[in-house]
Protein backbone atom coordinates (compact mmCIF):
# COMPACT_ATOMS: atom_id res chain seq x y z
CA UNK A 1 0.00 0.00 0.00
CA UNK A 2 1.40 3.26 -0.52
CA UNK A 3 0.50 6.63 1.27
CA UNK A 4 0.61 9.96 -0.48
CA UNK A 5 0.35 13.24 1.12
CA UNK A 6 -0.22 16.61 -0.65
CA UNK A 7 -0.20 20.06 -0.34
CA UNK A 8 -0.55 23.56 -2.55
CA UNK A 9 -0.02 27.18 -1.07
CA UNK A 10 0.22 30.42 -2.48
CA UNK A 11 1.27 33.31 -0.46
CA UNK A 12 -1.82 35.77 -1.97
CA UNK A 13 -4.73 34.54 -3.52
CA UNK A 14 -3.32 34.06 -6.47
CA UNK A 15 -0.07 34.30 -5.61
CA UNK A 16 3.30 33.12 -5.77
CA UNK A 17 2.53 29.64 -5.43
CA UNK A 18 4.49 25.63 -4.84
CA UNK A 19 3.72 22.73 -4.47
CA UNK A 20 4.68 19.32 -2.38
CA UNK A 21 4.27 15.81 -1.88
CA UNK A 22 5.28 12.87 -0.34
CA UNK A 23 4.75 9.25 -1.10
CA UNK A 24 5.33 6.37 1.71
CA UNK A 25 5.39 2.45 0.83
CA UNK A 26 4.50 1.47 4.52
CA UNK A 27 6.77 4.30 6.73
CA UNK A 28 9.29 4.38 4.27
CA UNK A 29 9.56 7.39 1.84
CA UNK A 30 9.69 6.20 -1.90
CA UNK A 31 9.59 10.07 -2.93
CA UNK A 32 9.49 13.57 -2.03
CA UNK A 33 9.40 16.21 -4.20
CA UNK A 34 8.39 20.21 -4.30
CA UNK A 35 8.12 22.88 -6.86
CA UNK A 36 7.10 26.60 -7.40
CA UNK A 37 4.34 26.41 -9.59
CA UNK A 38 3.85 30.72 -10.59
CA UNK A 39 1.31 32.91 -10.00
CA UNK A 40 -1.60 31.11 -8.83
CA UNK A 41 -4.49 30.28 -6.66
CA UNK A 42 -4.48 27.64 -3.45
CA UNK A 43 -6.87 25.62 -4.49
CA UNK A 44 -5.07 25.56 -7.81
CA UNK A 45 -1.85 24.51 -6.21
CA UNK A 46 -3.55 22.15 -4.11
CA UNK A 47 -4.91 19.88 -7.75
CA UNK A 48 -1.25 20.74 -9.01
CA UNK A 49 0.59 18.80 -6.21
CA UNK A 50 -1.53 15.43 -6.68
CA UNK A 51 -1.61 15.70 -10.32
CA UNK A 52 2.53 15.78 -10.00
CA UNK A 53 2.17 13.07 -7.22
CA UNK A 54 -0.16 10.62 -9.49
CA UNK A 55 2.20 11.50 -12.38
CA UNK A 56 5.29 10.04 -10.35
CA UNK A 57 3.30 7.02 -9.67
CA UNK A 58 2.35 6.48 -13.08
CA UNK A 59 5.35 7.00 -14.45
CA UNK A 60 7.07 4.45 -11.89
CA UNK A 61 4.51 2.01 -12.22
CA UNK A 62 2.78 1.71 -8.98
CA UNK A 63 -0.37 2.10 -10.31
CA UNK A 64 -1.59 -1.63 -9.10
CA UNK A 65 -0.92 -0.64 -5.88
CA UNK A 66 -3.75 0.75 -2.92
CA UNK A 67 -3.10 4.34 -3.13
CA UNK A 68 -4.49 6.59 0.17
CA UNK A 69 -4.19 10.14 -0.91
CA UNK A 70 -4.46 12.10 2.27
CA UNK A 71 -4.93 16.45 1.58
CA UNK A 72 -5.58 19.38 3.89
CA UNK A 73 -7.86 20.60 1.30
CA UNK A 74 -11.39 19.96 1.99
CA UNK A 75 -12.64 21.47 -0.87
CA UNK A 76 -10.51 19.36 -3.27
CA UNK A 77 -11.42 15.59 -1.22
CA UNK A 78 -14.91 16.45 -1.49
CA UNK A 79 -15.05 17.28 -5.41
CA UNK A 80 -12.71 14.50 -6.11
CA UNK A 81 -15.12 12.75 -4.06
CA UNK A 82 -18.50 13.46 -6.21
CA UNK A 83 -19.76 15.88 -2.61
CA UNK A 84 -19.18 18.88 -4.47
CA UNK A 85 -19.56 20.21 -8.07
CA UNK A 86 -16.66 21.81 -9.77
CA UNK A 87 -17.44 25.51 -10.87
CA UNK A 88 -14.19 27.28 -11.21
CA UNK A 89 -13.03 27.32 -14.68
CA UNK A 90 -9.54 26.98 -14.34
CA UNK A 91 -9.95 24.56 -11.50
CA UNK A 92 -12.43 22.47 -14.13
CA UNK A 93 -9.25 21.87 -16.12
CA UNK A 94 -7.03 20.12 -13.12
CA UNK A 95 -10.19 17.93 -12.26
CA UNK A 96 -10.53 16.76 -16.40
CA UNK A 97 -6.64 16.26 -15.89
CA UNK A 98 -7.16 13.98 -12.65
CA UNK A 99 -10.12 11.79 -14.03
CA UNK A 100 -7.83 11.14 -16.84
CA UNK A 101 -5.34 9.55 -14.17
CA UNK A 102 -7.57 7.90 -12.04
CA UNK A 103 -8.44 5.82 -14.82
CA UNK A 104 -4.94 4.54 -14.54
CA UNK A 105 -5.46 3.44 -10.93
CA UNK A 106 -7.16 0.26 -9.78
CA UNK A 107 -7.76 1.26 -5.83
CA UNK A 108 -6.99 5.00 -4.97
CA UNK A 109 -8.96 6.94 -2.32
CA UNK A 110 -9.03 10.46 -1.05
CA UNK A 111 -9.30 11.91 2.50
CA UNK A 112 -9.60 15.06 4.21
CA UNK A 113 -7.12 15.75 7.03
CA UNK A 114 -6.58 18.69 9.15
CA UNK A 115 -3.37 20.57 8.16
CA UNK A 116 -1.35 19.54 11.37
CA UNK A 117 -1.57 16.18 10.22
CA UNK A 118 -0.21 17.18 6.54
CA UNK A 119 3.13 19.02 8.28
CA UNK A 120 5.71 17.60 5.68
CA UNK A 121 4.12 18.43 2.96
CA UNK A 122 3.77 21.76 4.14
CA UNK A 123 6.85 21.98 5.00
CA UNK A 124 7.73 21.28 1.03
CA UNK A 125 5.55 23.52 0.24
CA UNK A 126 6.73 26.58 2.36
CA UNK A 127 10.77 25.87 1.42
CA UNK A 128 9.71 25.66 -2.55
CA UNK A 129 8.47 29.11 -1.71
CA UNK A 130 11.20 30.41 0.43
CA UNK A 131 13.48 29.79 -2.00
CA UNK A 132 11.77 31.72 -4.42
CA UNK A 133 12.31 34.43 -2.46
CA UNK A 134 15.30 34.22 -1.59
CA UNK A 135 16.89 34.47 -4.95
Amino acid sequence: MLTIFTDGGSRGNPGPAAIGYLIYRHADIIQQDKKFIGLQTNNYAEYHALIEALNYCINNNLVGEEIKCYLDSQLVVNQLNGIYKVKDQNIKIHYQTLQTLLKNFKNISFTHIPRANNKEADKLVNEALDAINNN
